[in-house]
C-alpha cells in the first residue's frame, strides 16, 4: 500500500511500525506504541460516550457525598421514592451550578455577569488548547511528549522576564515577549528531541526528567534579585509591563485576552500543518511506520527532532500565554498542571487540532464551572478532577467503552 504526499511523493505504508535510526548515529528508533495505535483508533463516539460515563461517576460521587442522600438511604426501604429524589435534587443542582459558572448564568443581576462565566472558561482553556496541540503534534508523530509541563514552565520564563526586563514600546514589547516564550519553549522541547534522535534515548523518560529541572530551574530564579526584581519576600518577580501584557478583547471586568486569539491561530496552523504540508506529511509518515519513512527518503531523526521543538514551541506559547495575558508575573505556580492537563486534553481530542480546540475549551469549562459548583453547593471540586480522571481512562481504552456499550470494533481492525 502507498501514500502520496502533497508534493506527489509516494510513501510506502505498513500496518506494523519498524525501527527507525537517529541523526547519524544508527541508533534504532522505537516501533509506534501499539497504545498509541489503540488510542487514536477510537471514534468520536466513543469520546462522547467516555464524557458521558465521567459525568456519570461524577454524579454518584456528589450523590454519595451529600448528607441528604445519606439520611434518606438509612429508611430506603419503608420510602424509597425519597431517596431518588434527593439524589436527582442534589446532583441536577451540583450541574447546574457547573453550566452556571461556566457557560451562562441566568441568575446574575446584570447582562454582564450573565456572560461572564463563559469568557472565564475561554481564558482557562487557552492555555490548554495551546499545550494540548503541542503534546497532540508529538502523538500524530508517533511520540509520547509527556515534557509539556517543563515546556510551559521554560515558556512561561523566558516571556516572563522579557516581558519586565525590557522597556519597548507597545505592540513591539509584547511581541518579542511572546516570541520569547515560544523560543523556550522549543528549547526545551528540542533539548529531548535531539536526545531522542541522537541516541534513540526515551522520549519519555528525557521529557519528564525535563519537567523536573525546569520546576527547580524557577525556584531557582525566584530566589535572584537580578531576575525577580523586587523585594518582596514571596518567590514571584515583578509584573510584567503594559506594553508587553496581552490586550484584553473585552472590558474590564472581563479576563479574556488575545491569548485566545492565539490560541485559535495555532490550531488553524496545527491543522494546516498537518493536513496540507509536506512536512506534516512527513510528521504523519513517521508516525504511522518509521521504517516505511525512511524508505522513501525521510530523515527521521530530522523529523523527530523539529516535532519536539514544535511541539515544545506550543507548549512554551501556552506559559506565555498564562504569564503575559492571565497571571501577570511569574510564581512558583505560573505553570500549575497545565502541562499535564494537556496530555489529557490531546488524549480527548485524539490528537486532531479541532478535535483537541474543543476538549480544551470543555476542560477549561469543568476549571472555570468546578469553583461555581463548589461554592454554590457545597460539592467538593475534586469530584470534578475526578469525571476528567474517568475520561481520559477511557479515552486511553477505546475497546473498554465499546464493550460497555457493545460497539462494533472500527472496520479492518477485528475484535480486540
Amino acid at each position: 500500500m502507498t501514500e502520496t504526499s502533497p508534493t506527489g511523493q509516494t510513501v510506502p505504508a505498513a500496518p506494523v511500525a519498524a525501527s527507525g535510526e537517529g541523526i547519524g548515529s544508527g541508533t534504532p528508533q522505537a516501533p509506534r506504541p501499539t497504545l498509541l495505535r489503540d488510542i487514536m483508533s477510537g471514534s468520536w463516539l466513543v469520546s462522547v460516550l467516555s464524557i458521558a460515563v465521567g459525568l456519570l461517576a461524577g454524579a454518584v460521587l456528589i450523590a454519595a457525598a451529600d448528607p441528604d442522600v445519606q439520611a434518606t438511604l438509612s429508611y430506603f426501604f419503608s420510602r424509597p421514592a425519597d431517596f431518588f429524589v434527593a439524589i436527582w435534587q442534589t446532583v441536577s443542582e451540583a450541574y447546574l451550578a457547573l453550566f452556571r459558572g461556566a457557560v451562562f448564568d441566568w441568575q446574575a443581576q446584570s447582562v454582564q455577569r450573565a456572560i461572564r462565566p463563559l469568557t472565564e472558561s475561554l481564558v482557562a482553556s487557552t492555555p490548554l488548547i495551546l499545550a494540548g496541540l503541542g503534546i497532540a503534534l508529538g502523538f500524530r508523530s508517533g511520540l509520547f511528549n509527556i515534557g509539556g509541563q517543563g515546556q510551559v514552565i521554560l515558556g512561561a520564563i523566558f516571556a516572563g522576564f522579557f516581558g519586565y526586563f525590557l522597556t519597548l514600546p507597545a505592540g513591539v514589547h509584547m511581541i518579542i515577549a511572546v516570541l520569547a516564550g515560544i523560543v523556550g519553549g522549543a528549547i526545551w522541547g528540542g533539548i529531548a528531541g535531539y536526545l531522542k534522535a541522537r541516541t534513540g534515548a526515551n522520549e519519555v523518560i528525557v521529557t519528564i526528567m525535563l519537567n523536573s529541572i525546569a520546576g527547580y530551574l524557577i525556584a531557582y530564579l525566584l530566589k535572584q534579585a537580578w531576575f525577580r526584581q523586587t523585594d518582596s519576600g514571596n518567590p514571584q518577580s515583578r509584573n510584567v509591563d503594559d506594553a508587553a501584557s496581552l490586550f484584553p478583547l473585552l472590558p474590564d471586568p472581563f479576563r479574556l485576552n488575545a491569548g485566545f486569539l492565539l490560541a485559535v491561530l495555532a490550531t488553524i496552523f496545527v491543522w494546516w500543518l498537518l493536513e496540507r504540508s509536506t512536512l506534516g506529511f512527513e510528521f504523519r509518515a513517521v508516525g504511522e511506520n518509521p521504517h516505511a519513512a525512511r524508505t522513501a527518503g525521510i530523515s527521521v531523526g530530522r523529523v523527530t527532532l523539529i516535532v519536539m521543538m514544535i511541539a515544545g514551541a506550543l507548549a512554551g506559547l501556552a506559559g506565555a500565554a498564562q504569564v503575559l495575558g492571565t497571571e501577570q508575573r511569574l510564581t512558583m505556580g505560573i505553570g500549575g498542571s497545565l502541562g499535564f492537563d494537556a496530555i489529557t486534553v490531546a488524549l480527548l481530542g485524539r490528537s486532531r487540532p479541532v478535535g483537541t480546540f474543543l476538549a480544551g475549551l470543555l476542560f477549561g469549562a469543568f476549571k472555570a464551572g468546578g469553583y461555581t459548583m463548589q461554592a454554590q453547593t457545597g460539592t467538593p471540586i475534586d469530584i470534578i478532577l475526578v469525571v476528567q480522571s474517568v475520561i481520559v481512562l477511557l479515552i486511553a481504552a477505546p475497546p473498554l467503552v465499546r464493550a460497555i456499550f457493545r460497539l462494533p470494533a472500527p472496520v479492518g481492525k477485528g475484535a480486540r
